[in-house]
């Protein structure tokens, strides 16, 4: 057997004050290490012995234990230092384990055997008859273990010897192990009411750490999250205030590191202007997916080499720092007329409701003609001035080289139509259009691409080639 034993973040004091549901999920985080974990008194005790080797070692594992632990979140592997051992002890019995954890809480020396040399403070049921016992001349539970049974049972209870059999290992200590729920819903109530968003957002890291560890020991990534305050004040200047106040975040991928939803959070906090104080934080998944697991690169980094945010993290902060039509991105679209063949969107929405999966699907088929298509196209067709029937730009007469080319669509819209309510930036005109495009060549202007209005028989300028 082998126990590790975690001090958690929290006085003993505190702890007792915690509803259990609290209290167990300050010990998710350790379920993505070892399947067996409880909490008992102040501690977490993590039953390691059958995952250990699936970790490389009792040593590798407790340095990652150390790493990950939330009271020592950005320590990393490196950061095992004395203040972080302090936190943790190992044994073979979960109450050595506890014992020993004690033992360093209280700046004690390791005793040269254990538990013959543990002191009696550090076992739980021999700390109300510590009196008793230092009169009898007891100063270690070696000591207690080496009265008569029979004396001990009648003057102390049953509870003492069934406590030393199990500190020793003769006997299994029945825990109660940490499950997770199916749903991620945890509830706060905060030590201080918060007045500000700022102040709101320090309260939601303790929400945030239990969520990491939820989703690590589920495998999964959030994709919609939502996070409601409980107002301290129901009226406040003469006006009632709404019980709960609450926002929803989402993202575009599954996402499970805390880094980038403690961004997106802060900055939608901060244009959020909280209605009253609030003296509660409830945080809850709306929507969660598995997380596909990645393989690491066999090849090492380049010194100078640095790793960037993904695209969607990117997006997704700008966004919610300067609004969700701040970053635009192209989006082709089916429809024969050049300047519909294209809009620009909401990067934001997009991403949101799976724009970029449909854009792939979309963009798979290409019409053969558009080889002969120019690379950039104006804004709006600019009017070209006729020579002998002939259109001129530059002042010289351009000569019609390929074409025509045929475009007869758009007769589906009216021309009054509005355009569509996600579409971002100036919209092409709708209604229907009867063009013949050309490409065409002169000196002063280059390759260009042309066409002639079949309604007004007036020439236009649409395209430039490279």
């Amino acid at each position: 057997m082998h126990w590790l034993a975690w001090r958690l973040p929290l006085g003993a004091e505190s702890l007792a004050a915690l509803p259990r549901q609290t209290v167990e999920a300050l010990g998710w985080w350790a379920l993505h290490f070892t399947p067996n974990v409880a909490v008992l008194d102040e501690a977490l005790l993590l039953d390691v012995a059958s995952t250990e080797r699936l970790w490389g070692g009792a040593a590798t594992l407790r340095r990652l234990v150390v790493a990950h632990a939330p009271a020592h979140a950005g320590a990393g592997v490196e950061g095992e230092d004395a203040d972080a051992r302090q936190h943790w002890a190992e044994a073979p019995t979960a109450l050595q384990a506890l014992a020993l954890l004690r033992l360093k809480q209280a700046g004690l020396p390791r005793p040269a055997r254990v538990p013959q040399g543990l002191p009696l403070s550090t076992v739980t049921a021999l700390r109300p008859h510590l009196l008793a016992l230092q009169n009898l001349g007891c100063r270690t539970v070696g000591d207690v273990r080496a009265l008569p049974r029979a004396g001990v049972a009648r003057r102390l209870g049953h509870g003492c010897l069934l406590a030393l059999e199990q500190l020793w290992g003769e006997r299994s200590y029945p825990l109660a192990w940490i499950g997770l729920p199916e749903h991620f819903d945890l509830e706060l109530e905060l030590p201080h009411i918060a007045a500000s968003s700022t102040e709101l957002m320090h309260a939601a890291e303790h929400l945030l750490t239990a969520l990491q560890g939820w989703l690590r020991a589920r495998h999964l990534g959030v994709l919609r999250l939502q996070m409601r305050w409980r107002h301290d004040l129901r009226r406040l200047d003469g006006v009632d205030v709404a019980p709960w106040g609450q926002m929803e975040l989402r993202t575009a991928e599954p996402l499970q590191e805390l880094s980038h939803l403690r961004r997106l959070l802060t900055e939608q906090l901060a244009h959020h202007q909280l209605a009253a104080p609030a003296n509660r934080l409830v945080l809850r998944t709306e929507e969660v997916a598995a997380l596909q697991q990645r393989s690491a690169s066999l090849l090492p980094k380049a010194p100078d080499e640095r790793e960037g945010d993904p695209w969607h993290q990117f997006v997704e902060r700008v966004s919610a720092r300067l609004g969700e039509d701040c970053l635009r991105v192209p989006q082709p679209q089916a429809d024969h007329r050049p300047e519909h063949m294209q809009v620009w969107r909401s990067a934001a929405r997009l991403m949101g409701t799976g724009g970029a999966r449909r854009r792939t699907r979309e963009g798979g088929d290409h019409d053969p003609r558009a080889a002969l298509w120019p690379a950039w196209l104006l804004p709006q067709p600019q009017r070209l001035n006729l020579r002998k029937d002939r259109p001129c730009l530059l002042g010289q007469p351009l000569r019609l080289l390929v074409g025509p080319e045929r475009f007869e669509s758009g007769w589906w819209e009216a021309q009054d139509e509005p355009p569509a309510a996600d579409q971002i930036g100036p919209q092409a005109a709708p209604g229907v259009i009867k063009r013949d495009y050309f490409v065409a060549h002169n000196a002063a202007a280059g390759w260009v691409w042309v066409f002639r209005d079949n309604a007004t028989r007036s020439w236009y300028l649409h395209g430039m080639y490279g």
